[in-house]
């Protein structure tokens, strides 16, 4: 007998993703995988339940029926414990470094978490890396947002008025978000500048069309597995000093700049937003963790009264592309389910860098030594 897979509707409040898409399901059928399906878990993805039912899959009438089924359950967000007496073993996006309270009470039902947040930066899980998967549509649909909120037009135009200039947009941190944030904004006609702490993306941002801003910070700015790695504060005031001179000649910012369970960096302070010209826009990527910008709050718009510019902070920008969310990360999902599979079965090998990178509760205790050493903490 096969490994038997459940998906649920996403309970986090704003979730319109599904953690599988029909497309997807071939793959799971040649690993000899069967889907329950909830009821209308796809529905707000864009994927209703005849689609997956056409590709072999059972659909549930509840979740209750679904968990009773599955062997593992794929989520987007895991944002509780299991809540029935069978254990599935859970795989998902978790928070682990931020939530360590919510690890502990799934390893005390004993069920087995893997945490897709830490998938390792190694070639053999690059198809698994769903972070980077949903960095790229976070870049590109800030973009679309600032276009939208901008009361300018991007490109220059040739009008029977006259020259319309190009829109200057500015882009901090040249991460996957950063990287496509350049991509769609050049794509839209912008002239396009970035800064990363990291100087060895300078030749990236060029690549892309962008100008690269030297901003002198003597601190290495480059971390464990290519991340951007936490500055001490002294580190950030100089950036922030030497990055006002740059703000005030942008019509967008772009601020990317997040630590995995950390408070975001501030590196634009409500002064530095009021030395730019009105009518700016400023769309705050880091807006879950506290935000780049002084001024950001998560998922509001921001209008700052002294200065005109106005701050947007989202939270889940993948969730607001959720068809083509969903399609990436079901294949990410795939290869990182089908990279444990042995014999149709799900072997939990800690032997294997990636199992043992992602598992942080298995047997009713919390084994991933960094959430572990939160918890100590929290004591």
């Amino acid at each position: 007998m096969g490994l038997t897979v459940g998906v649920l509707k996403e309970t986090y409040p704003g979730e319109r993703r599904v953690a599988m898409v029909p497309k997807a399901m071939d793959l799971l059928a040649k690993a000899g995988v069967e889907l329950w399906l909830e009821t209308g878990a796809g529905r707000v993805a864009g994927f209703p339940d005849r689609d997956y039912e056409a590709k072999g899959a059972h659909i549930a009438l509840s979740a209750d029926e679904a968990r009773s089924k599955a062997d593992v359950l794929l989520c987007v967000r895991v944002s509780k414990p299991p809540v029935s007496d069978r254990k599935p073993a859970l795989i998902g996006f978790c928070d682990p470094l931020s939530q360590p309270r919510l690890i502990q009470e799934i390893a005390e039902r004993g069920a087995s978490l893997f945490s897709m947040e830490f998938i390792p930066r190694i070639t053999r899980a690059q198809s698994m890396d769903a972070l980077s998967s949903m960095a790229s549509i976070g870049g590109y649909k800030a973009v679309l947002l600032a276009a939208d909120t901008l009361p300018r037009m991007f490109p220059m135009m040739m009008t029977a008025a006259g020259t319309v200039p190009p829109a200057r947009v500015f882009i901090i941190g040249a991460g996957v978000a950063g990287l496509q944030a350049i991509a769609t904004a050049r794509r839209l006609g912008a002239v396009v500048s970035a800064y990363d702490v990291r100087t060895a993306v300078q030749e990236e941002i060029q690549s892309l069309g962008a100008k690269y801003v030297s901003i002198t910070v003597e601190a290495k700015g480059e971390g464990q597995g290519g991340y951007a790695r936490q500055l001490d504060e002294d580190a950030y005031r100089k950036q922030r000093e030497q990055m006002a001179a740059v703000l005030r000649e942008q019509d967008v910012v772009i601020t990317t700049a997040a630590v995995p369970g950390k408070k975001a960096p501030l590196l634009i302070t409500k002064e530095m937003v009021r030395g730019m010209a009105p009518g700016s826009v400023i769309v705050d990527l880091a807006a879950e963790r506290g935000g780049n910008c002084e001024l950001t709050q998560p998922d509001q718009v921001v209008i700052d009264p002294e200065s005109g510019v106005t701050i947007l902070g989202p939270t889940n920008l993948p969730a607001s592309v959720p068809y083509h969310a969903s399609q990436m990360y079901a294949r990410n999902l795939i290869a990182f389910l089908k990279n444990m599979l042995k014999n149709g079965e799900l072997n939990i090998d800690l032997n294997d860098e990636i199992t043992r990178a992602t598992l942080v509760a298995h047997q009713g205790q919390v084994v991933n030594p960094r959430v572990s050493a939160l918890l100590e903490v929290a004591q």
